[in-house]
C-alpha cells in the first residue's frame, strides 16, 4: 500500500521494476502552500504517480518534464508562477511561486544513495538529504554533518525542509506511529484517523473479545501485555501512545512505559476522577510531577465530543498539536 510519505520507496520500487522513476520535491512556495517545503511526488516511466507537489495545479507539468527528464538522467528545478485564479482555484487566497526539483533515479539520484535513504527510513534512523541544486553536489547525512549539523539537527526537531545557504535539506525523520491500548469502541475510528493523518498505528490489547480480526479488520492488533507489546513496539520521539482501556491492569503499565520513554505525546481516557486515582498512583511509583505532567488527561482536546468518532477527533486534534503546535 502506497501512503503518502512512502515516495523514495516508491520510486526505488518502480526503478527496479524497469519502470524507469523520478523523484520531484517542492523546495520553495509562497506561504499558504497546499504542501509544504520537501513534500514529494513520484514518477514513474510509465506515467503513474504518487504523492504530491501541489493542489493539483502543477502535477501534470511536472510529470511531463520528468518524463523527459527520464532520457536524460539529469536534473532540473522548475519554477511557477501561479495566477491568482489558479491559486484560488487550490484552495489559496492569492498567487505565488513554487520551485519543484526533479531528480530521475538513477542519473541525478544514483540508486544505491536511494536505496540507503529507503534503508534509513526502514530503521527508523533520522537522515537529511542534502542537495545543491547549483552544482548538482549531493549526500546523504545527519546531525553530526560537519558542515550542517547544527542546523539539520534544528530541521529535524521542526521536521521542516529548506535552504541552508545554498543547499537543500530534505529532512527524512522516522514515519509517525500511535501505539493504541485498548481495542475499544473509540478505537476503531481512531485507527483510521490516525493513518488518513499518516500515522502506522498498532493496537494492544490481550482481551481476545475485544482485539480481534472481526473488529478491526486489516489493523496490526497485538496482543501482549501492555509494556511488553510497547517494548517490542518501540517508544521514541516520533511515536504517540494513548491509553484507552481506563482498567489500571492494562493501562498503567502502558503509561509507566512511556512516561520513561521519548513519545512526543501520551493521552489517557478517563474522568477528572480517574485521573486523579491514576496519579496517585504513579506518584507512589516514584514518578515526578513534571514527569506525570507529561500526560494529555483527560484525552483529547475539549471540544464537547461524545460520540467514539469525536472523542477519536478530539485525540487527534490533540496529538497533532502536541506534534506540530508551538513548543515549551
Amino acid at each position: 500500500m502506497i501512503t503518502y510519505d512512502d515516495m523514495p520507496e516508491t520510486a526505488l520500487r518502480w526503478h527496479r521494476e524497469g519502470q524507469g522513476a523520478a523523484l520531484a520535491t517542492v523546495v520553495e512556495t509562497w506561504g499558504s502552500a497546499p504542501r509544504p517545503v520537501g513534500s514529494q511526488l513520484a514518477i514513474s516511466g510509465r506515467g503513474a504517480i504518487a504523492g504530491s507537489v501541489s493542489g493539483g495545479c502543477v502535477e501534470g507539468a511536472v510529470v511531463a518534464e520528468a518524463l523527459d527528464l527520464l532520457e536524460t538522467g539529469a536534473a532540473r528545478v522548475l519554477e511557477f508562477g501561479v495566477a491568482d485564479e489558479d491559486a484560488f482555484a487550490v484552495g489559496l487566497a492569492c498567487g505565488g511561486r513554487i520551485r519543484v526539483l526533479v531528480e530521475p533515479v538513477g542519473g541525478a539520484i544514483p540508486e544505491d544513495m536511494l536505496a540507503e535513504l529507503v534503508a534509513a527510513r526502514a530503521a527508523r534512523r533520522p537522515v537529511a538529504y542534502v542537495v545543491n541544486v547549483e552544482s548538482g553536489a549531493r549526500r546523504l547525512t545527519d546531525s553530526s554533518d560537519p558542515a550542517l549539523g547544527a542546523a539539520i539537527a534544528a530541521r529535524l526537531r521542526s521536521d521542516k525542509s529548506g535552504y541552508e545557504g545554498e543547499e537543500f535539506v530534505a529532512i527524512h525523520n522516522p514515519p509517525l506511529r500511535l501505539a493504541i491500548v485498548g481495542a475499544v469502541h473509540i478505537a476503531q475510528p481512531l485507527v483510521q484517523m490516525a493513518r488518513l493523518a499518516g500515522y502506522d498505528p498498532t493496537l494492544i490489547d490481550p482481551r481476545e473479545t475485544f482485539g480481534s480480526a472481526a473488529r478491526f479488520p486489516g489493523e496490526t492488533i497485538v496482543a501482549d501485555w501492555p509494556d511488553e507489546a510497547l517494548a517490542a513496539h518501540g517508544l521514541d520521539a516520533r511515536t504517540a501512545v494513548v491509553t484507552l482501556t481506563h482498567d489500571p491492569k492494562l493501562d498503567d503499565p502502558a503509561i509507566r512505559a512511556a512516561l520513561r520513554s521519548e513519545v512526543f505525546y501520551l493521552g489517557c481516557l478517563g474522568s477528572t476522577r480517574t485521573h486523579a486515582k491514576r496519579v496517585a498512583r504513579l506518584a507512589e511509583a516514584g514518578f515526578s510531577e513534571a514527569e506525570i505532567a507529561r500526560i494529555n488527561a483527560p484525552v483529547g482536546l475539549d471540544i464537547g465530543a461524545q460520540s467514539p468518532a469525536e472523542i477519536a477527533l478530539a485525540i487527534m486534534a490533540q496529538i497533532t498539536l502536541r506534534l506540530r503546535g508551538p513548543k515549551g
